[in-house]
């Protein structure tokens, strides 16, 4: 039995592995004019996007609040009204056109999905009259339906409602 040596040119190697570097890639936006970017020193979690706007929540100010991010300005938009010091806000979401944001958020140990709008500058609770634990908020693309995760008696469901805050009436057992 002869050993045999395998030769295989490094450049072969190198351009099989680099090859397949290149996507995906890390985008990295510059500072907005007030200093601001996508990404800071503190922790940024649960990022959604929807159109051009992503949307996420980081603890940059020393609570955990919602910050939206415009791919085509490459800026953070505003968002008067949203955030608040006594509520830690989780996992937003937002429609195509950047309108609406809804998001978890939890205040007095109490959970309840908001749902904010950026033309009136308001926020609302939408899960007021629900006596349940409640998570993970998704919006449709035209921000009319929200989704989310609503628990009772430690059995996890989903709930679909419309903007106005009432459920919808999907089947529960479709078979």
């Amino acid at each position: 039995m002869t050993n045999r040596i395998i030769f295989i040119p490094v450049f072969v190697c190198l351009g099989l592995l680099t090859g397949c570097f290149g996507y995906p890639r890390l985008v990295s936006y510059p500072f907005d004019p007030g200093g601001r970017s996508i990404n800071s020193l503190a922790s940024e979690l649960n990022p959604q996007i929807s159109g051009r706007y992503i949307v996420f929540t980081s603890d940059r100010r020393g609570s955990q609040d919602v910050y939206m991010f415009d791919t085509l300005t490459r800026n953070l938009v505003d968002l008067p009204g949203l955030n608040s010091l006594d509520t830690i806000a989780s996992h937003p979401s937002v429609s195509e056109d950047g309108r609406y944001i809804v998001f978890a958020a939890s205040r007095q140990g109490r959970s309840a999905i908001f749902l904010y709008d950026r033309e009136t500058r308001q926020s609302r609770s939408l899960t007021n009259n629900l006596q349940a634990e409640v998570r993970n908020p998704a919006i449709s693309a035209d921000g009319s339906t929200i989704a989310f995760e609503s628990s009772n008696n430690g059995q996890w469901d989903t709930l679909v409602y419309n903007r106005s805050g009432q459920p919808l009436n999907i089947p529960q057992d479709p078979r």
